[in-house]
């Protein structure tokens, strides 16, 4: 009797090689097994050969060939998320042992809203492969974590751009992504007038974005709900109280997005930046770029550009 892969001893499993597995990620991102054989200096037909093995080895069809683009097979979406996760354990795990260990603190500051999908898992592995790197994280509105890092107190901090009062040509961008009106799905607030909104306080953008958009187009609205956090929204949205503009990535069950719906008109784009204190170290910049790198390996995996 067979037994199903997830059934048999983890000893006799196939193991994936990571030279194969890079070659996969470089045709799925490319499109084509000759841009992809470019790009890791190998022969096309050496590339076709590492596909060949793999898909026999997985026992599954990966792409889809056309005459002039391959396209990924829905077993071929699902290994490009393993292959991906696998190439970047594999990076920091060599890394740990061949880098030079770091030492020393970084204190590091961010909105509650911004990376929430992101951040937790990042500075876990930073954790892992940077023991002796202590990161100290605080978390605070935007406008606060710029004042942290005029005074001292902050090396690294994420912020929104365009808040009230905000200097918008410091910091480095690390990210964009639509910001949505939203809702409870199969909620009734979206249909009431005056319109029901969620919102922060008067100098968070996303309410200057919503609050200009909707006078722009003459639509009354009221504010039913205030609340600092983006989890004070969400809360008033679940119940149904109101709708909110809200960055895509954070939207989850049973919120949905309800742009294109009830005449709602667009707020344009939610943008993350970077800003660096005034102290400078090998750590603050290290981890800079492990958050500069968490970001954009997010959009590869995320259409859209979500968080």
């Amino acid at each position: 009797m067979s037994q199903s892969a997830e059934h048999l001893p983890t000893a006799s499993l196939p193991l994936l090689e990571s030279d194969v597995l890079r070659t996969f990620v470089a045709i799925a991102e490319s499109g084509s097994f000759t841009r992809a054989a470019g790009q890791i200096h190998r022969t096309t037909s050496a590339v076709s050969m590492q596909i060949k093995r793999l898909e026999e080895t997985l026992g599954r069809p990966l792409f889809v060939r056309e005459a002039r683009q391959v396209h990924l097979t829905p077993a071929g979406e699902t290994l490009l998320g393993y292959a991906r996760r696998l190439l970047r354990l594999n990076g920091e795990a060599v890394a740990h042992f061949l880098h030079p260990a770091l030492h020393g603190r970084v204190r590091f500051g961010t909105p509650g809203d911004i990376g929430t999908r992101i951040l937790p898992g990042l500075l876990a592995l930073f954790a892992c492969s940077h023991p002796a790197v202590e990161v100290d994280v605080s978390v605070g509105r935007s406008v606060e974590m710029i004042e942290r890092i005029d005074a001292g107190e902050l090396d690294l901090a994420l912020v929104s751009v365009g808040n009230l009062g905000q200097d918008d040509s410091r910091g480095e961008p690390i990210h964009s992504e639509p910001l949505v009106w939203a809702g409870r799905a199969g909620g009734v607030a979206a249909l009431r007038s005056p319109l029901p909104l969620a919102l922060a306080s008067p100098d968070c953008a996303w309410r200057r974005q919503a609050l200009d958009a909707l006078d722009r187009i003459g639509r009354d609205y009221r504010i039913a709900y205030s609340s600092e956090q983006a989890a004070g929204q969400e809360a008033a949205m679940i119940a149904d109280l109101a709708i909110a503009p809200y960055p895509q990535s954070l939207l989850r069950p049973p919120l949905q997005r309800l742009d294109g719906q009830f005449g709602l008109p667009e707020l344009g784009e939610y943008r993350i930046k970077l800003l660096r204190g005034s102290r400078r170290s090998e750590p603050v910049e290290v981890l800079a770029e492990h958050v500069i790198a968490a970001f954009a390996e997010y959009r590869r995996g995320r259409p859209g550009g979500n968080l």
